[in-house]
């Protein structure tokens, strides 16, 4: 499963991605519907957003699937780094390769 949000993930539209998360959340379980969020059309993030993201983080970690995200844009990947979410994702250069990534399992 490949989701691509895009714009902005602010206080204006974290609950509104939230919403349209959780269904795809909900499926991803231990050697199933991995997901990969592709951030190439994300402009912008808060920390509205990013607690979204964590959440989703920790759930699919709960429910021991597997969540990763690719093509992050540069102003997304300093936002990641600064915040650590490196540390919480698995971040692949494209969707490509965050693909091969879920299929081979690493």
């Amino acid at each position: 499963m490949v989701l691509t949000p895009a714009g902005r993930i602010d206080h204006s539209s974290a609950d509104d991605f939230q919403a349209a998360l959780k269904p795809h959340l909900d499926r991803c379980r231990a050697a199933a519907h991995p997901i990969v969020l592709d951030l190439h059309e994300l402009e912008y993030v808060s920390s509205v957003g990013l607690r979204v993201f964590m959440m989703a983080a920790r759930q699919v970690k709960d429910q021991q699937g597997r969540i990763v995200v690719a093509g992050l844009t540069p102003l997304v990947k300093e936002v990641f780094d600064i915040s650590r979410f490196n540390l919480v994702f698995d971040i692949y250069e494209d969707v490509d390769a965050a693909l091969g990534a879920t299929r081979k399992g690493g």
